[in-house]
């Protein structure tokens, strides 16, 4: 039996008055150009929750507590190589919204749940609807 590394992801479904925050990838070498969630990856030493706590105060500039977020997805899903993708949501937060990473972000706006943009990247399109029909599990790419 061959190990593997397994890569894991957090992502942020921000809802509000029927949109969501998408912000379009610029400038990362992966899906450019097409729109997507506050994400990252997990970094050694860490939990998932501080995990999305960490990556939306440095790509959103919001705070998050680890008590108010909510896991709502899980995606198994198979690339160029296999990821598990986590997806919470959150009411409570402080902040105001903004583009905290310009240099891999160039656009961070709000899109109506049932028309978001066409180049929003495939795998993210099925988690927000999974998430909006309460599926909690799924798999992609196998």
């Amino acid at each position: 039996m061959t190990h593997f590394k397994l890569i894991t992801s957090v992502y942020l479904i921000l809802i509000k008055d029927s949109k969501i925050l998408l912000q379009r990838r610029f400038n990362t070498g992966y899906e450019d150009g097409n729109y997507s969630l506050p994400a990252g990856h997990l970094d050694d030493g860490e939990s998932i929750t501080q995990a999305l706590v960490r990556e939306v105060k440095e790509e959103i500039d919001l705070d998050l507590k680890a008590e108010d977020i909510k896991l709502v997805h899980i995606m198994h899903r198979k690339e160029s190589d296999i990821r598990v993708d986590l997806f919470f949501t959150t009411k409570k937060y402080e902040g105001k919204f903004r583009n905290a990473e310009p240099d891999k972000c160039d656009d961070l706006s709000w899109f109506p749940l049932d028309n978001l943009p066409g180049n929003t990247i495939f795998y993210i399109r099925e988690a927000i609807k999974n998430h909006l029909s309460k599926t909690l599990y799924s798999e992609v790419g196998w």
